[in-house]
């Protein structure tokens, strides 16, 4: 299992002008065929591209916030 911090992607403030860059990162992290857990403090636009990114490349995808526990975004395993 892969966790993706998204705090660790940016500084101060998420830039939608970085956001090529931001994808990269994930997706070399991630690697593909991973179950990977997004979490950390981030804008909403950066979830939902990074999880549009993701998906195809990791197995499965979950959500992580103290708030909601964990939260399957989407499962393709198998079994």
């Amino acid at each position: 299992m892969v966790v993706l911090d998204l705090k660790t992607h940016y500084r101060e403030t998420a830039k939608l002008s970085l956001l090529p860059e931001y994808l990269d990162k994930a997706l070399k992290l991630t690697g593909e065929g991973e179950e990977v857990v997004l979490t950390g403090a981030g804008p909403v636009w950066l979830y939902l591209k990074i999880a549009h990114a993701l998906h195809g490349k990791a197995k499965k995808l979950i959500y992580r916030s103290p708030v909601t526990g964990d939260v399957v975004i989407f499962d393709h395993d198998p079994f």
